[in-house]
């Protein structure tokens, strides 16, 4: 069993736990991803390492509701117990000296790249970061990333924050911006944004990693959920990667693949929501009985 030390939302629908893991924060790398499940038994559900602490043996994961398991990671306060915390798995980000690297997390994808900029400022880079969200409230991590980052510029689609539009707009901004050349680009969130991200950068020829953590399902590679082409190569995200060259990956198969799961889905989240509102009304009958 696996402490949660600390809990607390950062946005809506957007938990953030601090898991006491010793093993796993000794051999964290930006990049690594862990297998989580909320009780014996439960979905296997894969999770980015956003930050981790081998002096005090924990690691902080960032989870969004987005259906019946993560709603359940998501209940969970301090003090509660994970049933299962596996890893570090995957393989880590490949950290070099590339002079200007420009992160664009989109959403939770802002987890991922938190990591890796602290491994890119030390290795000598100029490092910005450009984070997305729906207005100001989704913006996550803006003051840790301001940090450590050179520069850091939210976005938000409804102009509430920051800046107004697409991370996509902000980044053709600095792509633009002749005094400092970008040299890289890192990318993660929503495979539509990862894909935009490409092909704004396919032109110039800026190397462009995205991180393909939204596809993975079991995190082994044994249920072949995350499967994806890149670069004319069948490859699975949750061994091979999660971080491929973005201008190999091929999104248009990738985005059929992410469908697959979510009628199953749909129907479990609404069988949650039935027993919950079933116990919310057994609970106030109960009340009502011992009051009369």
């Amino acid at each position: 069993m696996f402490r949660i030390l600390k809990s607390e939302w950062l946005a809506p629908k957007v938990r953030q736990l601090e898991v006491e893991a010793p093993r796993v924060a000794a051999r964290h790398r930006p990049g690594h991803f862990v297998i989580v499940r909320a009780y014996s038994g439960g979905e296997r559900v894969p999770l980015t390492i956003a930050d981790s602490d081998a002096k005090r043996g924990t690691i902080t994961l960032v989870i969004q509701v987005i259906g019946a398991t993560t709603e359940r990671l998501c209940a969970l306060g301090s003090g509660d117990m994970l049933s299962d915390v596996v890893g570090p798995l995957g393989k880590a980000t490949e950290i070099e000296h590339f002079g200007h690297v420009v992160l664009v997390g989109g959403g939770v994808g802002t987890a991922v790249i938190y990591p890796q900029a602290s491994a890119l400022k030390a290795k000598g880079n100029r490092v910005t970061a450009v984070m997305g969200g729906r207005s100001k409230a989704y913006v996550i991590l803006e003051k840790e990333l301001s940090a450590i980052c050179d520069a850091v510029y939210p976005c938000t689609d409804d102009g509430s924050y920051g800046y107004n539009g697409f991370v996509t707009g902000k980044l053709g901004e600095l792509i633009a911006d002749p005094e400092r050349p970008v040299n890289a680009v890192i990318t993660a969130g929503p495979v539509p944004m990862m894909k935009a991200i490409a092909n704004v950068t396919r032109e110039k020829r800026i190397l462009t990693i995205a991180s393909l953590n939204p596809i993975m399902v079991d995190g082994t590679g044994m249920c072949g959920g995350c499967r994806v082409t890149v670069g004319g190569k069948n490859l699975f995200a949750c061994v091979d990667g999660p971080e491929f060259n973005a201008h190999e990956v091929d999104f248009a198969s990738l985005t059929d693949r992410l469908a697959a799961y979510r009628d199953h889905e749909r129907s479990v989240w609404e069988r949650l929501k039935s027993d919950q509102e079933h116990q919310c009304k057994l609970q106030a009958a109960m009340a009502d009985a011992k009051v009369g």
